[in-house]
Parts: C-alpha cells; sequence; structure tokens
C-alpha cells in the first residue's frame, strides 16, 4: 500500500483523542454553523440511499452507520479506511452488525476478493485527499469497483469554489488547508458533475452551505 506524505498528513489527525471529540465538533458545531450543512441532514441522505449490504468508506467515528436505518434487519456491512484508529472505534460502536474491516489507500486501485456492495458512501473524504478534485475522484472509481451494477454510491465532500462561505468557514478551511487536514482549495461542484456525468447514468447532486450531497448509481460500463 502507497501512502505519499500528503495522504500521510489528511488522516494523521485522526487520533484516538481527536475522534473522540469528532462527534461534537464536526458533527454538532461544524456542520451547522460553518459549513452550514446540519448533520440530520446528511443522515437523511444516507438514509435515502443506504442498502442492507454496504460499503462505508472514510468511515470517522462510525457515527452514520450506527444512526441510519438499514433497510432490512439483515446487514452486511463493511468498514473502509487508512486510518486503523478510525476502523477500531466504529467497528467497535457497530458492532452489533458484526461489521468486515480493510484498510486501503483508496487513492491506490483496491485488490480485494469479496463480495460486491449494493451501496457504497464517501462521506467526507474528497476533501481531506491531496490533489484538484477532478484528480481525487480516482477514489471513486477504486471503490466502484466493488459495486454491483445496479448499485448505488453516494456522499458528501467540502467545497471551497463556487459555494456561500461565511468569514468562519473561510478562516477555518484556511487553517485546516494549510495543516494538511484538508486539500480542498480548488474544489468545486463543475468538477464532481463532469466525473459523475461520466461514469453513471444518473446521478444529482444538492449543494446546502459549503457541502455537497451526491448519489449515483447505474455505471456506465464498456
Amino acid at each position: 500500500m502507497t501512502i505519499t506524505k500528503e495522504v500521510e498528513q489528511g488522516q494523521a489527525v485522526y487520533s484516538k483523542p481527536v475522534l473522540w471529540l469528532y462527534d461534537m465538533w464536526v458533527l454538532g458545531i461544524s456542520n451547522r454553523f460553518i459549513w452550514k450543512c446540519p448533520t440530520p441532514g446528511i443522515l437523511e441522505h444516507f438514509n435515502r440511499n443506504i442498502s442492507s449490504n454496504h460499503l462505508d468508506v472514510g468511515v470517522g467515528t462510525g457515527y452514520f452507520m450506527d444512526k441510519c436505518h438499514f433497510p432490512s434487519n439483515k446487514v452486511r456491512l463493511a468498514l473502509m479506511d487508512l486510518n486503523q484508529n478510525s476502523l477500531d472505534i466504529s467497528a467497535q460502536r457497530v458492532a452489533r452488525y458484526n461489521p468486515t474491516q480493510f484498510r486501503c489507500n483508496v487513492l491506490d486501485k483496491i485488490t480485494l476478493e469479496t463480495e460486491v456492495f449494493d451501496s457504497i458512501s464517501l462521506n467526507y473524504l474528497f476533501h481531506c485527499l491531496p490533489g484538484k478534485l477532478s484528480e481525487k475522484l480516482v477514489a471513486l472509481d477504486n471503490v466502484a469497483t466493488l459495486l454491483s451494477d445496479s448499485g448505488t454510491v453516494f456522499g458528501s465532500t467540502i467545497l471551497s469554489e463556487g459555494v456561500p462561505k461565511s468569514g468562519a468557514a473561510k478562516k477555518l478551511m484556511a487553517i485546516y488547508n494549510k495543516k494538511g487536514i484538508f486539500s480542498n482549495t480548488q474544489d468545486c461542484e463543475e468538477d464532481l458533475n463532469t466525473f459523475l456525468a461520466s461514469r453513471f447514468k444518473e446521478y444529482k447532486i444538492e449543494i446546502r452551505g459549503c457541502v455537497a450531497l451526491f448519489s449515483a448509481r447505474h455505471k456506465i460500463t464498456g
């Protein structure tokens, strides 16, 4: 597994102490008051798109897997992240589903021997990956190899260009980019739209504050 310095910086901040504060700071405060996309709206997005055969990529603390409503009681759940702390905390939180763990760098090709999934989520992942959005969306290509032909991929990412940003949002985004926690200074809806249109027959993007909520299904093949 290849891990560049930039990729390492993006995930290294998620130590266990930081993860214990994550739900309060990111999901409780930042989403509502800074990014202007309250967490209940993201959870609603999850509930609209999730299946009971699901892979969650970029797991954070496992909050959404813990709070979402799977369509049936028979759940097959897998967790994928580069950060082992996130995997451990998330797996513990959703232990009732007996999740499988995959430690992967999503910017690399993924070669796992596993059955495909009917839904894959990537929440708050792309803005943490290095490079332009048009380049780092290769991560979606890589995980989509694990998606069934009629499956749904969905998630959210914090954009920098072309979205309304308060003074607090501009300042916090600048700090995060300087520290290497974020790498989204050029991320925009147009790049996300172009990519999804070239890969899927159906897709949707909704902008809420600084956040793009997206979903796509029916992969274009051949």
